[in-house]
């Protein structure tokens, strides 16, 4: 191999230099790929999220009486036990 690219043979080194790709091309070439995967856009169901905001409002609701039922107990037994 080294005696050919010593020799100088115009054709042969034309042709492997127009036929490789340079370090930059090759480097921008990945940079390139992972962009079209990125632009590929994800469709969300909105009845899956609707329902995800009714279940999430009615577990406020439980802990919003949940609280004020602890709430309202405490301070029954305590003015039961001051009285």
């Amino acid at each position: 191999m080294i005696s050919i690219a010593k020799q100088s043979i115009q054709w042969f080194n034309k042709g492997m230099k127009i036929t490789g790709f340079t370090v930059k091309e090759k480097l921008v070439a990945k940079y390139l790929d992972n962009d079209l995967e990125k632009k590929e856009t994800k469709s969300t169901n909105i009845n899956i999220l609707l329902n995800r905001v009714k279940i999430n409002q009615k577990n406020e609701i439980k802990k919003k009486i949940y609280f004020s039922a602890a709430a309202s107990t405490c301070l029954v037994l305590f003015g039961v036990l001051i009285f």
